[in-house]
């Protein structure tokens, strides 16, 4: 086998060869069911389900939204029991938009 040359040798990001690489500080994002005033999850309360809906009507991913696990396994359930209680659409069509 061949021996693979060193980080410097290759001109990696991080070696004087390549340039200088920006640290770029991503502040972490907190879950907003967690916490003293946070609302409580309830198949009822469509305003708030409808902000972890698409437009499409899609249930938005919890990297975006930054539910914790849990939590957006409780959304999730909620989500499915509202629209089969008929409180939320299963699916959004362009036309039913305009």
């Amino acid at each position: 086998m061949a021996e693979r040359p060193e980080r410097s040798e290759r001109g990696d990001r991080d070696g004087a060869a390549g340039g200088a690489k920006k640290s770029f500080f991503r502040r972490r994002k907190t879950c907003p069911f967690s916490g003293p005033k946070a609302p409580a999850i309830d198949w009822k309360d469509v305003r708030l389900l409808g902000r972890f809906v698409s437009e499409r009507g899609k249930m938005v991913p919890s990297r975006i939204t930054a539910v914790s696990q849990k939590k957006q396994r409780e959304l999730a359930q909620a989500i499915k029991r509202a629209r089969f209680m008929a409180l939320m659409p299963y699916v959004r069509n362009e036309s039913e938009s305009r």
